[in-house]
């Protein structure tokens, strides 16, 4: 595929896609159109978004939207927190934002 840019999976993603997939859950769950979402529990779909800008936080809250999960996460560094609540409000997904050490949350 010509001009399609493949980055290597930090471990700090790896291990915040592991923490919230829990026990229970399955990591790299597959949705349509060859995406991927993070994190998967039997009734939550989870998102980790560590870029900040706003275009990746508006991929990843499409990702959400495209999982029939009837509860949706997208975890954001803190300073993120607003970004991505704006992004998810502006996609149309329903749920909640964290931050990374799950202290706060916001729901949209």
């Amino acid at each position: 595929m010509k001009g399609f840019l493949i980055m290597a999976e930090l471990p700090a993603h790896k291990r915040a896609k592991a923490k919230a997939a829990g026990r229970s859950g399955k990591t790299e769950v597959p949705l349509t159109r060859k995406r991927r979402l993070d994190a998967e529990r039997p009734k939550t779909a989870i998102e980790i978004e560590r870029g900040g800008t706003t275009q990746a936080l508006t991929k990843a809250a499409r990702r959400l939207k495209a999982s029939p999960k009837p509860q949706k996460v997208l975890q954001v560094p803190q300073k993120d927190m607003a970004q991505g609540a704006k992004a998810m409000k502006n996609v149309g997904v329903k749920g909640t934002v964290k931050n990374m050490t799950n202290t706060k949350r916001r729901s949209v």
